[in-house]
């Protein structure tokens, strides 16, 4: 089996000061291994993410930084750390062991502003309401925190999260990294973008209709939405109305994974020798044993031995149709035809191909329609019906975003029997959610229709129009929300101009780490 050769391991001649510019230099693993290694200081790790920050400001990747806060913080675990390195000739036992306690140690990061982080103001990307400043973190901030990772600041949202587009009237739009005149996409539009300009190493988002994923796709990077219920910290429930759950954006699978398993509240353990050509390489780097978790594991196996052939299935029927006109960009077929291409080239099996989307060269249908009937209209009344009841003033109403405006006004004025029905056709289909897979293993779909549109062209339009052509924009995204099943995008094409298209892996409830894995084999590819 071929592999992709590593990522450089961190530059030494960057490592023992803050000269670093950025992270792109190599993966999450990689600067998890040098600090724990000793090669760099937290210190320096949360001064290269500020200084990248700033340099990068351009790019609207944060509505605010908070750069005494993370190196105070970062300073405080490189006192732990200096304990645990002079703690004699079980150094490497003790780091191993902080590596299982802490696995992000060291590591920047930062939150979506519709998260709750102490200290840092939360606007959730709106000047309809005043910022609060919580004195505590929300559950996942406090879990990812007290994996070690360092908050630098807050990144860029639309208006509570609503749009596909990380632009609002508090700050500047986020940008695309790739092309700045671009959108980086919704609702962590500017978590992705700071993740693709090297601002930081990994970031945490929420989807609720693609807000992973459809980023993650824009900037190039491996997105990943869990299933509905998965992570210790979302919603327990299996209602369709809770639509969100949190999810890692990264470079690469792998590190993805490093970010998924702390998310998911696994456990991490030191494994009693390395496994595999990859991990023994880093120990050989790093001179520690890392903890890994199960995420990780299965990624790591993956890419030494493989994985057991899948059926996977292929559809470019969107939910949206026959309602709205999907049509597909020739990039966005090219990267699905490069990520079939890839997935035959691992042994895995394509069992079918639809008819939707207008895709050239995908032909043949082997099943009746995949999505639930009805989608387009029962999915609006799903997404807008909460925002009726927010008890909106009628001065906030005047300030929210033309497009919130248009959704609060649309679920005020929807009979609630129209609502019910919307939501119990949605919730019945959740209940079958894994019918859409059949024999399949996992359902390969393309993951953005068009390239990422210039930077306020959503907004310029008409709001009804707007939300339409969102949907044409990521008609494959909100349906797996609706359904509660995990989903990964996967970069697999660049095209002339540089831009990054991705697939999409939808996967069977609790296969996380099978996604993330097969993801991590394409990339290897």
């Amino acid at each position: 089996m071929s592999h992709r050769p590593d990522p450089p391991a961190p530059d030494q001649a960057h490592t023992t000061d803050t000269s670093m510019t950025d992270f792109r230099a190599a993966t999450a693993a990689h600067w998890r291994a040098a600090f724990l290694a000793g090669d760099v200081t937290a210190v320096e790790l949360a001064t290269t993410a500020l200084t990248a920050a700033a340099a990068g400001s351009r790019l609207g990747a944060f509505l605010h930084v908070d750069a005494e806060a993370a190196l105070a913080r970062a300073a405080e675990i490189d006192a732990v750390r200096g304990l645990v390195l002079g703690t004699g000739r079980d150094r490497t036992a003790r780091l191993s062991e902080l590596s299982a306690h802490h696995p992000l140690l060291g590591l920047p990061t930062a939150f979506k502003d519709l998260v709750d982080v102490a200290g840092m103001p939360t606007t959730m990307g709106t000047t309809a309401l005043p910022p609060r400043v919580p004195g505590r973190d929300d559950p996942l901030a406090r879990r990812v925190h007290f994996a070690g990772a360092v908050s630098v600041g807050k990144t860029q949202v639309p208006e509570f999260g609503l749009p596909c587009y990380s632009e609002n009237a508090l700050a500047a739009p986020s940008r695309n990294p790739l092309d700045p005149a671009r959108i980086s996409g919704g609702s962590t539009g500017g978590g992705a973008a700071a993740v693709a300009a090297g601002m930081l190493p990994l970031a945490p988002g929420s989807d609720g209709g693609g807000s992973v994923r459809i980023p993650a796709a824009a900037c190039g990077l491996v997105g990943l939405k869990p299933g509905r219920g998965r992570l210790p910290d979302d919603a327990a429930s299996t209602r369709v109305e809770d639509l969100v759950v949190s999810g890692p954006i990264a470079e690469t699978a792998e590190d993805a994974a490093l970010l998924f398993d702390v998310m998911a509240g696994h456990r991490f353990e030191v494994p009693d020798r390395p496994r595999g050509r990859r991990a023994r390489r880093r120990e050989a780097e790093a001179g520690v044993v890392l903890a890994q978790g199960p995420a990780m594991r299965a990624v790591r196996q993956a890419l030494d031995s493989g994985l057991s052939p899948l059926r996977v299935g292929v559809t470019t029927e969107s939910p949206f149709s026959p309602d709205l006109d999907i049509v597909l960009d020739e990039d966005a077929v090219r990267a699905l035809e490069v990520g079939l291409g890839r997935l035959e080239a691992l042994g895995h099996a394509l069992q079918g191909r639809s008819r939707g989307g207008q895709a050239g060269g995908l032909t043949g249908d082997l099943r009746d329609r995949l999505w639930p009937a009805d989608y387009h209209r029962h999915f609006q009344a799903l997404w807008t019906s909460r925002l009726g009841q927010a008890g909106f003033t009628g001065d906030q109403l005047e300030q929210l975003a033309p497009l919130t405006r248009h959704f609060v006004e649309l679920s005020a004025e929807r009979p609630e029997e129209e609502t019910a029905q919307a939501r119990a056709a949605l919730q019945q289909a959740s209940y079958h959610a894994e019918d859409v897979l059949g024999d399949w293993d996992v359902l390969v779909t393309p993951m953005l229709a068009f390239r990422a549109p210039p930077v306020g062209w959503f907004a310029s339009l008409d709001p009804a129009e707007d939300y339409i052509q969102q949907c044409r924009f990521t008609p494959y995204s909100s349906v797996v929300n609706v359904l509660g099943l995990p989903a990964v995008n996967v970069p697999v094409h660049t095209d002339a101009d540089g831009m990054s298209w991705s697939v999409q892996i939808i996967g069977r409830h609790g296969q996380e780490e099978r996604l993330l894995a097969l993801a991590a084999t394409m990339q290897a590819g």
